[in-house]
Parts: structure tokens; C-alpha cells; sequence
């Protein structure tokens, strides 16, 4: 495990910087840091662990002592792969998952490590872009980032969730204004309608899960006798005869 100082890399992912200092950027980030600094804020325990997005600080609400980044690129803690994360299982009480599912080349790897390093009743929060909304039509493979993403529907990282032992609540949408130059001067009255008409076609989700460990239930051996079965009575032969 390499420790680094923040400085030590730049993120190589093409587009991302100047999409992040952009008018769309900033929007998705803002709605993300206030959702993020409320879901982490009473989360407590020693390690707490942010993996992706290393240029935003989602853990900065949290008390947790020792908070992390991990990644392979940028401004980073501990350089790492994150399909092989080095820290020993169950030594983590949460994760944060920002935008790393979706741009990932083997995500369910990536959770089967997440899951591994928790510790039981540890809390992972995912963020993705959803591919059922205005943000998710204006995805292609051949663009810039974030539109060259594998957007994953938030009901399949349930279900990847869940077969991991998760539990998960229901989530909760935002960023309903379409993709524009500028979606807060023009399209800020959208997010009051899309929470109120359509809430599961904002443009980000995050989903909140628990990690569950069910307690091992002995079974013991049957080794009980059964009871005897009560013999019956016979009655005994007056053997002795009757004179006559």
C-alpha cells in the first residue's frame, strides 16, 4: 500500500477536469456534496474509505478519524486498485462510491471488495448517473466524460447489492434540469416538479446500503433416545389349581 501526498498524481481521465469546472459540473457536484455531507454525518466508527472522485471531498461531514481516498489517479491517500483493495476485511465502517461503477471495467468486482473490507453492519453509499433520464439519453461511447459512461440502472446495483448481502433502502434521486450549458438559471423551477412528479428520472441517484451478516444457527445432531414404549401389562395365570 503506497501512501501519497495529494499532489503526487493528476487524474488521467480525459475530460474530467474541465468537466467538473464547467456549469454542469458544478450543479451535479453541489446537489451531490449537500446529499453526501447529510447521509455521512452520523456515521461513526475508525476507518472511513472514498473511492473515486478523489477531487471532491465527500467525507468532509463525517467524524470518523481517519478518512481516506483511494484510487489509482489524483489526489489520492493510498494508491490502489480498486478491484484489489489493500486493506485487510472487515476493517472499514464506510465507503463512499462516487461515480465509479459506471466507468468501471468489472464493477462487481469492485463490490465483492467493497463487501470484503466492511466491517458487518458497515455502511456503503453508491452515486451514479441514471440511464433513465435527460442526462442519461445524452450518453455516447465516443464523448467526453461523463457521457462516455455505462450508465447502470439503480435497480441493478440493488440486485448486485442484495446478492452480496446488502440491504438496501430505496435511494433517492436529484438533478432533474437537462443537460445544458446552464441548467440552474434556466431549468431551476425542474426540481421541485421532478421530486414532486417524477422522482426516479433525476438525472443522479444515491443509494444507501447496510451490510448484513446473518448469525450462524447450530443445528444439533439428533441424539436424543427415543423413549421406550411402555410395556403392557399381561395378566399372570392363576397357576394354582381349584380343588374339586
Amino acid at each position: 500500500m503506497a501512501e501519497l501526498s495529494g499532489d503526487a498524481h493528476r487524474m488521467s481521465i480525459p475530460g474530467l477536469d474541465a468537466w467538473l469546472a464547467s456549469a454542469q459540473g458544478r450543479y451535479v457536484l453541489g446537489w451531490e456534496q449537500r446529499e453526501l455531507d447529510a447521509a455521512v454525518a452520523d456515521v461513526f466508527g475508525f476507518n472511513a474509505l472514498q473511492l473515486g472522485l478523489p477531487q471532491c471531498d465527500f467525507l468532509r461531514a463525517n467524524r470518523i478519524p481517519l478518512r481516506r481516498k483511494a484510487g489509482g489517479t489524483g489526489p489520492i491517500d493510498v494508491a490502489c486498485e480498486l478491484t484489489a483493495l489493500p486493506f485487510a476485511s472487515q476493517s472499514t465502517d464506510l465507503i463512499v462510491l462516487p461515480h465509479v461503477l459506471e466507468f468501471a471495467d468489472d464493477p462487481h468486482q469492485i463490490l465483492r471488495e467493497v463487501e470484503r473490507v466492511l466491517i458487518p453492519e458497515g455502511q456503503l453509499i453508491v452515486v451514479g448517473f441514471n440511464p433513465f433520464s435527460l442526462w442519461g439519453l445524452k450518453r455516447r461511447r465516443d464523448a467526453g466524460f461523463p457521457w462516455n459512461g455505462g450508465y447502470l440502472p439503480q435497480v441493478r446495483v440493488r440486485d448486485w447489492l442484495k446478492l452480496l448481502g446488502f440491504e438496501v433502502d430505496r435511494g433517492r434521486h436529484g438533478c432533474y434540469a437537462p443537460p445544458c450549458e446552464q441548467p440552474q438559471r434556466h431549468w431551476h423551477w425542474l426540481e421541485n416538479a421532478g421530486r414532486r412528479w417524477w422522482p426516479f428520472c433525476g438525472g443522479i441517484y444515491i443509494l444507501r446500503a447496510i451490510k448484513r451478516t446473518h448469525a450462524m444457527r447450530l443445528i444439533a445432531p439428533a441424539w436424543r433416545r427415543k423413549p421406550l414404549r411402555a410395556k403392557a401389562l399381561r395378566p399372570i395365570a392363576n397357576k394354582e389349581g381349584h380343588g374339586h
